[in-house]
């Protein structure tokens, strides 16, 4: 959705080593989609860096950048209901719960500019691990041709997730911030997943941060981890005024 960052330029240079290998090119898409924001205030203000996007993108290795109109994306008035929605859009109660409508909005999208470019391949980040799960459900449902590449977290150098939002943080939340991936690190010690989430819980409330939901749950379907699994410990929480994601494997700590 643009305003890109260091992470989408790994994103990129992935794509790019990829597309050598196959003798095939890369297409990256500027798109910000309306119908994935439950809030208004929150579409207005999210950055546009067109010009910068498109340099970092160039410098990365991109062969084309795709910045289609809204009415090129949505000939007609956007229905975000009419892709059916996978489990892991509906049913983990975690970004489904917090954000109303988002996965609907993003099934959409990304549905479309998937026909719309017809890709072989499309690298998706980590950091935002249930829309990830999200995409790849949704595109075996719908049995589309084309291989769902995951590409790990791109950190700053001091641990926290990159995000296109972390600009909006101050230099003290910014600290603060760092407790998601340190209640990640810690988490790990957690004998069992209850275990696990309540030393998220205790990291990120020496912070004086209540997340929104700090869990470790099966890193497929996103439900509770009643499986042998893998597993994946997750956590979302508003510092100050920016809402974080991030993510990690966990397994039972000895």
């Amino acid at each position: 959705m643009g305003a890109l960052h260091s992470g989408h330029g790994t994103l990129v240079r992935e794509a790019a080593a990829m597309a050598k290998q196959r003798g095939s090119s890369v297409i990256v898409s500027i798109f910000v989609n309306p119908t994935q924001f439950n809030d208004l205030a929150d579409f207005s203000r999210y950055p546009k860096t067109f010009n910068y996007d498109t340099e970092l993108c160039q410098s990365a290795g991109a062969d084309c950048v795709y910045a289609p109109r809204l009415e090129d994306v949505y000939p007609n008035d956007p229905d975000p209901q009419h892709i059916a929605l996978p489990l892991q859009a509906t049913q983990p109660k975690l970004e489904d719960s917090m954000r109303p409508g988002h996965f609907a909005g993003v099934c959409q999208v990304v549905a479309r500019l998937f026909r719309l470019v017809k890709p072989a391949a499309a690298l998706f980040g980590e950091k935002d691990w249930q829309q990830l799960q999200v995409i790849q459900a949704m595109t075996a449902s719908l049995a589309l041709p084309i291989e769902i590449v995951p590409v790990a977290t791109v950190r700053e150098p001091d641990g926290l997730a990159m995000s296109s939002r972390n600009r909006f943080l101050s230099s003290d939340d910014h600290r603060r911030g760092l407790a998601l991936s340190l209640a990640l690190c810690e988490c790990q010690r957690g004998r069992s997943p209850a275990e696990a989430e309540d030393i998220m819980l205790q990291v990120m409330r020496a912070e004086a941060i209540d997340p929104d939901y700090a869990v470790v749950r099966d890193a497929q379907t996103l439900l509770a981890p009643l499986s042998p699994g893998p597993y994946r410990a997750i956590i979302a929480a508003k510092v100050g005024n920016v809402r974080l994601l991030d993510n990690a494997a966990w397994a039972p700590g000895k």
